[in-house]
């Protein structure tokens, strides 16, 4: 009997992708029916949905569900879940299907058929109270505010059966895992405690560090990377990738960590999107999720730790993935080595605290960042992708309302 945490919901996973010869009658049958196309978040969530990673889902979800979630982080059936999962359209088309009625899925930016669903229900949702129950704000200038607020406006739901993975397993061949393939290597390497370390930058020496605390604790590390779409001037998945690799060679004992991606799109949702990683990591088998300063923060929305004390809100029992709380990480020049504020004793002046978004900002204008804050073989793989950039594509960073972690 496996020792890792069980999926979500206390069950086996719940994969939705079709294979062999059911998918290809499912896209035979998919290219007769009415097309619903879907966004690229849309999408990711479909694909989310077909690997199991949003185990015990069955589908986008209905009227109630989302109003449980938004209100109170469950399932109308008492499950946990912290963030919606939903698929839009326009009054038009809504007004065109009829309930029981199947659509194929479309993904909007490459045309390609990724999906069936039987439309179960059609409503429209007050988006205000999403935004203020998943980001705490309305401010459009919120990326999470703007894409709910950007949503069609009639949700359908009902359950889902995927036919497509889209670029993800081909574009990033060797990273790309499902869940029941990290689960698979966890036990093969006989690891039953395993924290996850969610990142959309490269793994800098702060970053390091906050994974071989959980390296001296548990039994290994998944550096789980998201692979869906980022804001302008993000680092490209495929380069992180490389910079993490060579990080995990060189300063990393063999067989204590994994790289591998996922194919979703960042809520930037803070606190609320902390739980909703440590839902789908729980789909992967790790028993923790690090969480450090501002994960999955933007801007001064949250609070630096916001994120770990909302876990504090919610138990075990709902939740098997636990955080693994870790303040803020810094070299310090009076240490002579990492630490964090509740290991440090000396003052902001003797600390290099420099930010993933000072950093981009530094690369993109050819200055060299401290040796102390980055490993010289990952500055080395992001000053050759700088240097690759016309000046057009080097995105001015705005400090005091750009994404950080």
């Amino acid at each position: 009997m496996s020792r890792l945490v069980p999926p979500h919901g206390g069950g086996a996973l719940k994969p939705l992708l079709l294979t062999g010869t059911a998918l290809a009658q499912g896209i035979e049958k998919a290219k007769t029916l009415p097309q619903v196309r879907m966004t690229s978040r849309e999408s990711c969530d479909l694909i989310m949905l077909g690997i199991g990673a949003f185990t015990p889902l069955d589908g986008f979800m209905g009227e109630a569900d989302w109003r449980s979630v938004c209100e109170k982080t469950h399932l109308a059936n008492g499950v946990f879940w912290p963030i919606p999962i939903t698929l839009s359209v326009s009054t038009e088309q809504a007004n065109s299907l009829s309930l029981g009625q199947e659509v194929a899925l479309i993904d909007d930016e490459s045309g390609e058929i990724r999906g069936l669903m039987t439309v179960q229900e059609k409503y429209t949702i007050d988006k205000g109270l999403e935004c203020r129950s998943i980001f705490q704000t309305e401010d459009p200038e919120h990326p999470g505010v703007q894409k709910v607020q950007e949503q069609l406006p009639v949700n359908i739901a009902g359950p889902v059966q995927a036919l497509s993975e889209g670029e993800f397993p081909e574009r990033y061949k060797g990273i790309y895992m499902r869940p029941a393939e990290t689960r698979a290597l966890f036990e093969e390497k006989k690891w039953h405690q395993v924290a996850a370390f969610q990142t959309r930058n490269p793994m800098h020496r702060s970053h390091e560090f906050l994974a071989k605390i959980a390296v001296e604790t548990l039994d290994g590390v998944l550096v789980h990377q998201i692979l869906g779409k980022l804001k302008a001037g993000d680092i490209p998945a495929e380069v992180r990738a490389e910079a993490i690799d060579v990080l995990i060679e060189k300063y990393f004992v063999k067989d204590t960590v994994v790289q591998a991606g996922y194919p979703m799109e960042m809520r930037y949702a803070g606190p609320k999107e902390a739980l909703l990683h440590a839902v789908f990591r729980q789909n992967y088998g790790c028993s923790h999720l690090i969480v450090g300063r501002d994960h999955a923060g933007v801007g001064d929305y949250y609070g630096p730790f916001d994120a770990q004390y909302i876990f504090d809100q919610v138990s075990e029992e709902e939740l098997r993935t636990r955080p693994l709380k870790i303040d803020w990480t810094f070299y310090c020049y009076k240490c002579q080595g990492m630490a964090s504020m509740k290991t440090c004793p000396h003052g902001k002046d003797d600390r290099l605290l420099l930010s993933g978004t000072k950093l981009r900002k530094m690369l993109s204008e050819g200055e060299q960042p401290p040796a102390e804050f980055s490993r010289p073989e990952v500055v080395a793989i992001l000053q050759k992708y700088y240097a690759s950039l016309s000046s057009s594509e080097k995105v001015e960073v705005k400090l005091h309302k750009a994404a950080t972690g």
